[in-house]
């Protein structure tokens, strides 16, 4: 009977592989729905929407841009990881509900590991410790001496409770040893108008919304929070290279499709948007918006995602970040 159990059992297996295999064969039949958790606008959507007509040449089919926001992206992501796993949904996924809101959201339906299958890590946008020129500080170093000797905690400004620049202030605290006081704005841009206008002195913010004020003589920009200096902004030291070492945050995108998604067809996903990426003007585009194409294998992007995960789980423990 057992190895009667172990014929039947090794049949199914090798009937899994080649239905998988006949399904890449002809992946894709029909039109994909590409869902974003966003508003039209933002970083995913803009990146998705690139990525979209060149996925749609490449494979001989529609790829259909859908915005889905509500909840800080974790409406789309659940619809998501509730879908079919046949290919034709994937999500523009990122840091945010990938990563960091089942940690602070307790009403989260998916996991962030067993929900989904990789397909490929997009990129990461580097986020930018900026201050108040007036601030009587010139380096990440001077800043990290002024936080630790001030007797109340410093206002922190950050884009929104739960976003990836609040958990990487979040990070400062854990990692500097350091104690903030976190005031949350709606956005990037709110953040910067106020620290301009000098109602805020130090924050941290997305290097696409800093973009534009780069110039600006009010601001100063200390660090970036990658572990690798960005092309953006050279010249610009790491915090890991300016008294935290091992310091790395990035708010990352990438492409992921339902778990239970045939390898086949997620290893054809991933090679078309490999391909797409590395394309020179796919990768000038991206690289105008601050971002920095990764273009991995679905595994290194698993390996990747499972490090975001229990990053910012701990995170949110050692710091009682919650959004509900």
């Amino acid at each position: 009977m057992k190895s009667m159990r172990r014929v039947w059992l090794g049949a199914l297996m090798a009937l899994s592989v080649v239905s998988g295999t006949v399904a890449a064969q002809t992946y894709p039949e029909r039109p994909i729905q590409f869902i974003i958790p966003y508003p039209p606008g933002g970083a995913s959507d803009v990146i998705a929407r690139i990525l979209g007509p060149k996925m749609s040449t490449a494979l001989g089919q529609a790829v259909v841009i859908q915005n889905r926001p509500g909840a800080n992206g974790n409406i789309a992501t659940d619809d998501v990881a509730r879908a079919k796993p046949d290919g034709y949904t994937i999500l523009m996924g990122n840091v945010g509900p990938n990563a960091i809101n089942p940690a602070i959201y307790k009403n989260v339906r998916f996991d962030p590991i067993k929900s989904f299958a990789p397909v490929v890590q997009t990129g990461n946008v580097p986020m930018v410790v900026v201050v108040n020129a007036a601030l009587p500080v010139k380096n990440m170093q001077e800043f990290l001496a002024y936080l630790r000797n001030s007797k109340e905690p410093p206002i922190f400004a950050t884009g929104g409770i739960g976003a990836a620049t609040h958990l990487t202030s979040g990070l400062l605290e854990v990692m500097g040893h350091i104690k903030l006081t976190h005031v949350q704005y709606s956005g990037d841009a709110f953040t910067l108008n106020d620290m301009i206008g000098g109602h805020v002195m130090m924050g941290i913010v997305t290097l696409p919304a800093l973009l534009p004020f780069i110039k600006n003589d009010k601001l100063r920009i200390l660090a970036v929070t990658t572990a690798k200096r960005t092309p953006k902004l050279p010249d610009t030291p790491t915090i890991a290279e300016s008294g935290i070492p091992g310091f790395d945050s990035a708010s990352w995108g990438g492409v992921f499709a339902p778990a239970g998604t045939p390898a086949p067809v997620i290893d054809k996903l991933n090679s078309t948007l490999v391909t797409i990426l590395k394309d020179p003007e796919v990768s000038a585009k991206l690289g105008q918006l601050g971002v920095d194409i990764v273009a991995n294998t679905p595994q290194q992007f698993g390996t990747y995602l499972q490090g975001e995960v229990q990053k910012w789980g701990g995170v949110v423990k050692q710091t009682g970040i919650s959004a509900n």
